[in-house]
This record gives C-alpha cells, structure tokens and sequence, in this order.
C-alpha cells in the first residue's frame, strides 16, 4: 500500500462514525400477555413477552398504566409503578436497545396523555399528548430498571432520534431512585408531568 493509499484509508475510517445500538421489537398488546395479579376495576399486572427472554411488566391502576423491562427483582415488581398525571394509556410496541454484545439495556415505549377538555374535564382526543418514555432494563445481576427520560413526541421533529440517544447515553447508566427522569429536547403543553412510586434506595454505608 503507498503512502498515499494509507493516508486516506486512515482519513477514511476516522470518518466512519461510531456504530449504533440496534433494536429490537415485541408487541405488548395485553392479549400477548399473562395475568399475574388481578382486582376486577381497581388493579392489574401482567407479564408480556421481550426478546431473548427479556419481560416487560405492565401494571394498571386508577386509568393509569405502567411498564417496566427486564429482569427486576421481587421489590420492584412488587412495589413499582411509574406512570403520568393525567388519565393515560401505554402503546403496543416496544423498541429495545441492544448494547454491542447484543443484550438488550434499554426499551423506548409510547404513551397517551389523556389530558382531557381543560373546559369541560370531559375526554377529548384533540388535547391528547403523545409522549415517548425511555426505560432502563433490569438484569439479572441487579433487577433493577426504571424510567430514565421523556421526549414529547409532538413538540420534537425527530422524537424517535432523540429517544434512541437517551436510550442508548443516559439509560444503561441510570441509577433508579436516584436520578430524577426527565424530558429532553422542546416539551410542549401536552406533555404531562410524571409520577414514580419505587423501591426506597438504600443508605450508602
């Protein structure tokens, strides 16, 4: 190889930019899923299908839902439950990430906000938010995952983008009950505010 040769094949693969996470999807949709726990109009939890055997776990209560991903452990199964403000209710399809050795560390997920007539508190879908929540996976070796960040997906241009960087730079390294989530990029009136009910965080000794 020449000189020359060399010179812009190094200029070549300087320009080569950093690989992505992939991602993966499953459906969600509640008839793909098994009943865990069930009081008739007041709660429900069920186990859905991921990839690789990555659950995710759904939770409904008071015309709110909730998901974590992955393996958690018995504390956060139990006592967990992330969720809006507002009415509201999660989408049927889940974009995992996957880290360089191919595990899945993140899952990206969209939400309804049923904000509701600011009139009349009647339901009304023209006032309906759409926000794109970013979970971080539990592994077996910690079981612990949470939410780690918000897009509006109204308000931003490229909400998916944006949600795939959070989910690949912020989630992996996220540290449930102690990082706040919050939303990235423009947020627009539609987007609701959060509501987190985790596991209390142990005292570091």
């Amino acid at each position: 190889m020449t000189a020359k040769a060399a010179c812009f094949l190094a200029a070549a693969l300087a320009a080569t930019p950093v690989l992505a996470n992939d991602s993966v999807y499953s459906d969600v949709s509640r008839d793909k899923c098994t009943i865990v726990e069930e009081v008739e109009g007041i709660f429900m939890s069920m186990t859905c299908p991921g990839p690789d055997g990555y659950p995710a776990h759904f939770k409904e209560s008071d015309i709110r839902q909730s998901f974590f991903f992955g393996h958690l452990n018995a504390r956060y199964l139990k006592e967990g439950f992330e969720t809006f403000g507002p009415f509201n209710h999660a989408g049927t399809m889940v974009e995992w990430r996957l880290n360089k050795d191919k595990v899945p560390v993140s899952a990206i997920l969209r939400w309804v906000i049923e904000n509701g007539d600011p009139k009349t508190g009647e339901g009304n879908s023209a006032y309906d938010g759409q926000v794109l929540v970013i979970s971080k996976v539990a592994q077996k070796e910690d079981g612990i995952g949470c939410v780690a960040g918000y897009v509006d997906a109204l308000a931003n241009p490229d909400p998916n983008t944006l949600a795939r960087k959070i989910a690949d730079d912020i989630a992996p390294g996220f540290r449930c009950g102690i990082d706040e989530a919050a939303y990235h990029g423009k947020r627009g009136e539609k987007a609701s505010g959060s509501r987190h009910q985790l596991p209390t965080a142990p005292r570091v000794k």
